[in-house]
């Protein structure tokens, strides 16, 4: 199978199923921010990060891919719709369970962080900020057509888990964090 198809030349792209959509429309800014995430996250698995965290981003990635699989289904196929996986929804308790693990390492949040310190603080930072945009491109989505309400969830949960793993990180990594001072 190759990879070029010549046929988003237009400026367009298929939906999982029929439909095809410009490629600034906002499913497909919802799925590809989900998709850049997805990118940022394994970036932070491929820096080395230890046990139990090198899986649980793993597990991370396939949730997003589950995501972003949800958010790219034509909304005309949603009463035949393809077998998907099932939705991570389970995760987001999970990743309660994994915050305050976070918070046992790194201390109660106290003050405003600013991002940075240890590289590693520094790039859960940035895939922090990347979920927030996730979260409002599928916000934005769901103002135009429904959104199972699970992805909102998982988004919100996700990016505070990528805060405290920036608390973390630092913290195992005998970094302060970088409080901001007005």
């Amino acid at each position: 199978m190759k990879i070029y198809t010549r046929t988003g030349d237009d400026g367009t792209t298929q939906l999982m199923g029929p439909t095809r959509v410009p490629k600034d429309h906002s499913r497909v800014t919802a799925y590809g921010t989900v998709d850049e995430l997805n990118a940022w996250m394994g970036y932070l698995g491929a820096m080395g990060i230890p046990a139990p965290w090198a899986e649980r981003v793993r597990t991370i990635q396939r949730d997003l891919f589950v995501i972003g699989s949800y958010l790219a289904l034509d909304p005309t196929m949603a009463d035949r719709a393809p077998a998907l996986p099932p939705p991570p929804e389970g995760r987001i308790a999970e990743m309660e369970t994994w915050i305050d693990e976070c918070e046992a390492t790194a201390g109660p949040t106290r003050v405003f962080i600013l991002p940075g310190g240890h590289p590693l603080s520094a790039a859960f930072h940035v895939a922090r900020t990347v979920c927030r945009r996730a979260e409002r491109a599928v916000v934005t989505l769901h103002r135009q057509e429904p959104v199972p309400p699970w992805i909102l969830a998982y988004l919100n949960r996700l990016s505070d888990l990528l805060f405290m793993l920036a608390r973390w990180a630092n913290a195992v990594h005998g970094v302060e964090d970088l409080p901001w001072i007005p």
